[in-house]
């Protein structure tokens, strides 16, 4: 199989949304392969795909590479059957839409504690793409898709390069930025925490912690929830917003163009930001009377708080309620573990969640 501009790796619904939403969006041509196990699954993908981008007179073009991504040197043999230029990883074993299931021990923990019970679970098949990218030796840029607030972090501990994520602060900064609270044109700039979304898929009048924080012309929103009260997500993941917002960025990146807006985990760094892309890199573009410093402080302090820590040594903690919960199954864990065994505790914490979907 001849090289691509972009490889989306999984079959699932953010990898449709952003194949279907480059389908009806890209106007300089684009090579587009979309990997996974599913044949039927990759088939539809594949003509559903060219069938938009043909309805919409677009230039994309898809085809498809079955593999199975948890395989023994799957992402070797990936990388080596479609030479990307930028991967785009979506596939994950665990689906986001733990956060609006309920009904066992799992959910129980992961409402409890927060979504970073998952992260494990999301960094598997990302930190293996990253590593066979690493391994490769040729430049690919790797965006990833699954928990980039949190993962990208322990991508980067682990030795290898992330350009950024998807969703999440873009989720935030585009539903502001569609407000009726916005005037057309306005320079919007969001500092946002995945934990930020929260709040925003409950009612208006029960909205409550801490907000994100937002600029619209270089000037700070002091109330955030009061300015933005029109602003509604819902409770599932909302695949049409986060999903779709990326795909600018890849197209730019796709076409050596310049591109601002918003990314979490840009460069492995926790929680999301204001970038711009600028010669294939990119860079924070924070608000002026934003330091680097203090917005990377802002965004760590959530999972300092509650959540997963990746230290500058490598060792990953769990910290808060969900250290808590996670020690009373597996006491082990109450100390961390050192980022390279990351393997080995996810496929403990597969056996926990096993075990906890059936209580």
């Amino acid at each position: 199989m001849a090289g691509c501009d972009i490889l989306i790796s999984g079959t699932g619904g953010f990898a449709a949304r952003i194949a279907f939403d480059i389908a009806a969006t890209a106007d300089d041509a684009v090579e587009v392969i979309i990997a996974g196990r599913n044949r039927e699954r990759l088939n539809w993908l594949r003509t559903a795909a060219n069938a938009r981008a043909a309805l919409f007179g677009k230039k994309a073009r898809f085809a498809t590479h079955a593999i199975d991504l948890l395989a023994p040197d799957a992402s070797d043999a990936l990388l080596a059957a479609t030479d990307p230029r930028i991967v785009v990883q979506a596939a994950s074993i665990q689906t986001s839409q733990v956060i609006a299931q309920s009904g066992n021990a799992w959910t129980q923990l992961v409402a409890e504690g927060g979504l970073s019970a998952t992260a494990v679970f999301q960094a598997l098949i990302s930190a293996r793409v990253a590593a066979a990218i690493t391994a490769r030796g040729k430049p690919v840029t790797l965006v990833n898709c699954s928990f980039p607030d949190v993962v990208n972090g322990i991508i980067v501990a682990l030795g290898h390069a992330v350009a950024c994520g998807m969703g999440n602060v873009a989720i935030l900064s585009n539903v502001f930025a569609g407000s009726a609270a916005t005037s057309p044109g306005a320079d919007l700039k969001v500092l946002a925490h995945y934990q930020n979304l929260a709040a925003w898929r409950r009612r208006p009048e029960e909205r409550g912690g801490r907000a994100p924080r937002v600029w619209l012309d270089g000037a700070e929103v002091a109330d955030v929830y009061g300015r933005f009260a029109d602003i509604q997500l819902t409770p599932e993941p909302v695949i049409e917003i986060s999903g779709a917002s990326g795909v600018p960025m890849l197209l730019a990146m796709a076409a050596s163009r310049p591109w601002r807006g918003h990314v979490p985990g840009p460069n492995g760094l926790p929680g999301g930001y204001p970038v711009r892309l600028s010669d294939g890199a990119l860079e924070l573009d924070l608000p002026n009377a934003l330091a680097e410093a203090e917005a990377i402080a802002w965004n760590a302090s959530f999972e300092k708080e509650n959540g997963l820590v990746v230290s500058p040594q490598g060792h990953v903690s769990f910290t808060g309620i969900l250290g808590d919960r996670l020690a009373e199954h597996v006491p082990a864990l109450r100390k961390g573990f050192p980022v390279r065994e990351l393997e080995a505790v996810c496929e403990e914490l597969l056996q926990l969640r096993s075990a906890l979907m059936q209580a």
